[in-house]
């Protein structure tokens, strides 16, 4: 578990990119032992989103990843991530573009120690960009049963935030975060594997936009996510299927379901290819304030007596599809390059269980990752 570490951890770019990251669901089920080998990773990734006749935001970012064996009890690893970001951003739900240009700096570095039973892994992260510090530190643990085919796991994480914005409208606001999570790892066959994880977290001080027009949130979030994820290996085709939902809920009335399933189907010569689907479906924040599209500007204004407020398109109810596909050639027993494109598109008809916010302009991103790594 990490520490949120950005003001932009709701972006997709950063999300897409934590995600190639994140160690699969059965490497992390099997890891009672310190690797035999080292790993370092680079990624790529590009991605440009857009409404119609407009273009918004670009993000090109870079993480380079390095975890290395230390002897059979120790090892520690390091991620480091840039970000360049780029284009326009609404500054009252899908209109009133305002130009925007900044650059992050994110590391995070662990180490773990292993024991017969049992790890422990002790993080550090921070990040910094022109507006936007963070600091952070978690500390995780894994119990393993006898025969290694359960796995328990909790963590705890705590990051402390100082927000900004170059317009001059903000400067040096604290945010605070601590989170906690409790899992379950289980091997149920030689084919299948499942694990369930519950996570709470509390935010308090600064949590608006300091670029939104009209924003002004409640200084608490109390929000928890349940995630269950499922692997099934096909012996029949040698492929893989990947399935997970995840809930998330929080204080301030949002709900939001995501379903993902990716099928992984090796071919001769060291290629695979990983096709993907999405969904995702959110319910608005309680004091969300819809676009009234008969008059112009769309009712900028926030109702009268309102403590609190938002016309960011990020907290209205709406609903997106994801489809993407990635290729892999594993090109020797320590290298691998993969390329993968996803293509995101947000509607607020395609919000499930309810309907979606009116008012809002079709929103759309496409993502292409290039990925190189070597184990040593």
């Amino acid at each position: 578990m990490k520490a949120p570490t950005s003001k932009t951890q709701d972006n997709l770019a950063s999300t897409l990119l934590a995600a190639a990251l994140a160690l699969p669901m059965m490497q992390a089920a099997h890891a009672e032992s310190a690797p035999d080998k080292g790993l370092i990773s680079l990624k790529l990734l590009d991605y440009k989103d857009s409404q119609p006749g407009e273009d918004r935001v670009k993000v090109q970012a870079s993480a380079l990843k390095i975890m290395a064996p230390l002897s059979d009890e120790w090892s520690v690893g390091a991620t480091y991530v840039t970000d360049s970001i780029s284009g326009a951003s609404p500054a009252f739900h899908s209109y009133g573009l305002v130009k925007l240009r900044d650059f992050r700096r994110a590391l995070d570095a662990e180490v773990t120690r292993y024991f017969a039973h049992h790890t422990l892994t002790l993080g550090a992260s921070a990040s910094s960009e022109s507006d936007y510090i963070s600091r952070g530190i978690s500390l995780q643990g894994s119990q393993f049963s006898e025969d290694k085919n359960t796995t328990w796991t909790a963590g705890l994480g705590f990051a402390n935030d100082t927000v900004s914005a170059s317009t001059g409208r903000v400067k040096a606001q604290n945010k605070q975060v601590t989170d906690a999570l409790l899992g379950l790892t289980q091997v149920m066959s030689m084919n299948d594997i499942v694990q369930v994880n519950v996570s709470l977290a509390h935010a308090k001080g600064y949590l608006s936009d300091p670029y939104k027009a009209f924003d002004k949130r409640p200084d608490e979030r109390n929000s928890y996510t349940l995630l269950t994820r499922w692997n099934h290996h096909f012996d029949g085709t040698g492929g893989s299927a990947r399935v997970s939902y995840r809930y998330f809920g929080d204080s301030w009335k949002i709900r939001s379901h995501t379903f993902n399933l990716e099928y992984t189907q090796p071919f001769g010569k060291g290629w695979s290819v990983t096709p993907l689907v999405r969904f995702y479906s959110q319910s608005a924040a309680s004091f969300y304030v819809d676009a009234q599209p008969d008059i112009y500007p769309f009712a900028p204004n926030p109702p009268d007596g309102a403590q609190n407020y938002s016309e960011d398109q990020r907290v209205s109810a709406y609903g997106a599809r994801t489809v993407g596909i990635k290729l892999a050639k594993q090109i020797n027993e320590d290298w691998q390059v993969d390329v993968k494109f996803e293509q995101y598109q947000q509607r607020a008809s395609y919000r499930l269980f309810g309907s979606g916010s009116p008012g809002l302009l079709p929103f759309d991103a496409k993502t292409i990752q290039l990925g190189l790594s070597r184990q040593f």
